[in-house]
């Protein structure tokens, strides 16, 4: 269970830049390109068709379930595409609309890590120590770079440079043109979560799924490598930062959720679930919004940690929520479980919107981008898409 908590959460576990640092057009501002989307918030503020007020009627629209084995990774869209990796060593590119398969990347062993899409080409890792960089238009290799561990790490670029952590306990930047190492960082543990990156900073945590013992969640300079704070907490650090107004707020297997200064990391506020937080959380109007393990999502004031509301649903949240538009999208399972749920709560109140229940496991966190969720399965082996009618 420890293994797919932590690859699911991180990959198990993105608003704007040109690689996000400039302001791109509303198309790409709708689109969901990275699992933090392009503002490192898990939030999609361009979202106009889906609301509070019609979601109730989201109805499955597509199916794809050809791919071989179970679906970790969560998806990207892009310009009409949905990317998404498989447990069959593959990374699938999908028609948005129809499911209809585009094109098929085969790596050298399973690809769990959630991609990213940035001007033209899909970055993803892969359990063969590899990242790579495919054309987004056709799945060819562009470049590939090889660490020494699994990469179940997603993806962040930034400015024209790939972010992204491995088993062997570093972070790597690279060349996002060409794959040359810039730099790595080497932290206590392995390092399963997806950096995030604001403002010149990398902010990524450790976790190290042997020992369960005290983690970090480290600051490094986006340029060189130097590390610029660590702060430890109380267990594994699966969660993926989110970063918004000067503050990164984090999770923790103890069961906490964390904000602490961007610049300094001094601790501003910590909220103690009832369960690990392996949840990325995130973060719109004032509001963070993480999954537990004692199977709550809570809704927390951003600036003091107060509840605002919390929602049980009677399983794990081992997904990350996606935020858009007034609505909170995530999915709770348990792996025995013979049923999933994929809900759409009220941002403002925590009521239920909408559910579906979904065969099996469900550890791919959704996207929300054009008026569409999309979200993959363990148990089905499939992605699937829901719209309105």
């Amino acid at each position: 269970m420890k293994r797919i908590s932590i690859v699911v959460l991180i990959l198990s576990a993105c608003c704007l830049s040109v690689a996000w640092g400039q302001q791109a057009g509303s198309k790409e501002c709708t689109d969901w390109r990275q699992f933090h989307r392009q503002d490192m918030t898990r939030a999609n503020p361009c979202e106009k068709v889906l609301s509070p007020h019609n979601v109730g009627a989201l109805s499955l629209k597509w199916v794809h379930s050809p791919v071989g084995q179970v679906v970790l990774s969560s998806p990207a869209v892009a310009n009409g595409v949905v990317y998404i990796g498989s447990g069959d060593r593959s990374l699938y590119a999908l028609n948005a609309g129809t499911g209809a398969k585009l094109w098929r990347y085969t790596a050298g062993d399973n690809v769990d890590s959630s991609p990213a899409v940035v001007n033209g080409v899909v970055y993803v890792g892969s359990d063969d120590n590899n990242v790579y960089a495919l054309k987004a238009s056709t799945g060819a290799l562009l470049w590939s770079y090889t660490t020494g561990g699994q990469v179940n790490s997603s993806p962040t670029v930034d400015n024209g440079v790939v972010y992204v952590g491995s088993w062997d306990g570093n972070v790597y930047a690279l060349n996002a043109s060409t794959g040359a190492l810039l730099w790595s960082y080497t932290t206590a543990d392995g390092v399963f979560a997806s950096p995030a990156v604001a403002n010149g900073v990398v902010y990524v945590g450790s976790a190290n799924e042997e020992s369960y013992e005290p983690e970090a969640l480290y600051a490094l300079n986006a340029s060189t490598g130097t590390l610029l704070w660590s702060y430890t907490t109380g267990s594994l650090v699966e969660s993926s930062p989110a970063v918004a107004n000067g503050v990164v707020y984090v999770g923790s297997d103890d069961g906490n959720v964390y904000a602490l200064n961007a610049s300094t990391g001094a601790l501003l506020w910590s909220y103690a679930t009832g369960g690990g937080v392996s949840s990325s959380p995130a973060v719109a109007n004032g509001v963070v919004y993480v999954g537990s393990g004692d199977d709550n999502m809570y809704a927390l004031n951003a600036n003091t940690g107060a509840l605002l509301w919390s929602y049980k649903t009677g399983l794990w949240i081992t997904t990350s929520p996606a935020v858009a538009n007034g609505v909170v999208y995530f999915a709770s399972s348990y792996l025995h479980n013979t049923t999933s749920h994929l809900y759409a709560l009220s941002a403002k109140t925590g009521a239920l919107l909408w559910r579906y229940d979904i065969s099996g496991q469900v550890y791919s966190s959704p996207a929300v981008a054009n008026g569409m969720v999309y979200v993959g399965s363990v148990q089905e082996r499939a992605v699937y898409a829901f719209g309105l009618q």
